[in-house]
Parts: structure tokens; C-alpha cells; sequence
């Protein structure tokens, strides 16, 4: 009699230890789905909206300093094919990172993030190299810079961003030439101490190749009160 009151006991608890173990693993697998929505969304935002950048060069200096962490807004001039793939060197799928729709240009001022091709006379492979800097000639302008000023049209633009050395030294010198359509020249702030259209083999960028515009830094390593810095 004992006995099968302890069966009837054991029995009696099968159910709610079942239930146990099951509301253990709807929770658990409730939890690992939330996880993967949480980072098929963070890499969707990564690739396709808004990107972080650290600045490791002093080429956009006052605007950019080194160590600056900055967040690119890639829906600034279009939507993009995602490149979610690093392919090999030399490989690459025509369609990945190309416009599906382009609704705006950048315009003076901006200062975007981009590639540039390679170029056959310095060598330099910067097909998969993130570059900064500002916008400076827009498609159908003759851009000429002369020591340290810059003319637009024959017309000289204020740029109260710059920095150069006095006087400016002449290999600084550019054009004057036209920029073609869908393209952009562009400049680094710190003007004696960038790399920029002035000394590439082909001074002109496709607009296709800008990634981005840089909106915010979001954290700078050696100057806190940089943090939160509109880019402009």
C-alpha cells in the first residue's frame, strides 16, 4: 500500500517537472532568438546606415584629430547594396557597394569618407583603404589652389577650416582643372600635411566611392571633451 502511494505521489509530480523543463528551453531558445534578431539588426545598421571610423592621421587636423571616433551616415547621398563580404585581394562583385537609388550629391563643405582606386604611377593600392576628407570641387568647377588659397571658378572661397604654413608651400599648387560629372575633388583640412586630389595621379573621385558623411565624434581618446562634436 505504501509503495503505491509513493508511485502515485512520483506520478503526480511528472507533469509539473515536465512543464519545468519545458518552459527551461522556450525561454532559453526565446532568449537565443532575441540574441539573433539583436545582431542581424546591428550588422544591417552597420552596413547599410551608419558606420564608426577612427581617425588615424592628423590630415583633417583642427577639424579631426587623431583618435577621434567618428559616426558616418551612409544614407547621406543613397541607398546602397550592402558589402558584407571581405573578398580577396583583386576579387570583388560589381554590384556590392554600388548605388540601388542616389537622392542627393555631396556638396562643399561636406566631409565624407571614401576609397579611391589604385594608382598606377605612386603605387598605392587604396581600393580597400577608408579615406577622409573634405569636399572641396564639385562636378563641372575648374578648381585651381594657388600657395594658400583655393579659386573656385576663378573666384577665391573662404575656408575658415583650413590650416597651412605661411605662405604655403608651392608644391601645395593645383590646376587649374575641371572636375567631371558624377565626381568630386577633395582636401584634408591640415593642408601641409595631407595626402589628398592634389598629388594623386587622378585628382577626381567617383561620387560612387563615397561611403559616407561624417556626422558626430562619439568618442576621442585623448580629449573627452570632444565626445559628442558635431563634424562640419
Amino acid at each position: 500500500m505504501k509503495a503505491e502511494l509513493e508511485e502515485t505521489q512520483k506520478k503526480s509530480k511528472d507533469p509539473s517537472e515536465r512543464q519545468a523543463s519545458k518552459s527551461f528551453f522556450e525561454e532559453l531558445r526565446s532568449f537565443l532568438k532575441t540574441i539573433v534578431i539583436i545582431v542581424v539588426l546591428a550588422l544591417f545598421v552597420r552596413v547599410s546606415i551608419v558606420e564608426a571610423y577612427k581617425i588615424p592621421s592628423g590630415s583633417m587636423i583642427p577639424t579631426l584629430q587623431i583618435g577621434d571616433y567618428i559616426l558616418v551616415n551612409k544614407l547621406s547621398f543613397g541607398i546602397r547594396v550592402p558589402k558584407t563580404l571581405r573578398w580577396p585581394q583583386g576579387f570583388e562583385l560589381p554590384w556590392e557597394d554600388s548605388f540601388i537609388l542616389r537622392y542627393s550629391m555631396p556638396v562643399r563643405g561636406d566631409i565624407v569618407v571614401f576609397t579611391r582606386a589604385d594608382d598606377p604611377v605612386t603605387l598605392e593600392d587604396e581600393s580597400r583603404t577608408n579615406l577622409i576628407k573634405r569636399v572641396i570641387g564639385l562636378p563641372g568647377e575648374e578648381v585651381e589652389v594657388r600657395g594658400t588659397s583655393v579659386f573656385i571658378n576663378g573666384a577665391l572661397i573662404k575656408e575658415d577650416y583650413a590650416r597651412w604654413i605661411e605662405g604655403g608651400p608651392i608644391f601645395n599648387n593645383f590646376g587649374p582643372q575641371v572636375v567631371p560629372e558624377d565626381s568630386i575633388l577633395l582636401l584634408g583640412d591640415n593642408r601641409d600635411n595631407s595626402r589628398d586630389s592634389r598629388f594623386w595621379s587622378d585628382p577626381f573621385i567617383p561620387i560612387d566611392r563615397v561611403k559616407g558623411k561624417a556626422v558626430i565624434v562619439y568618442w576621442s581618446l585623448y580629449d573627452w571633451k570632444r565626445i559628442g562634436h558635431i563634424v562640419r
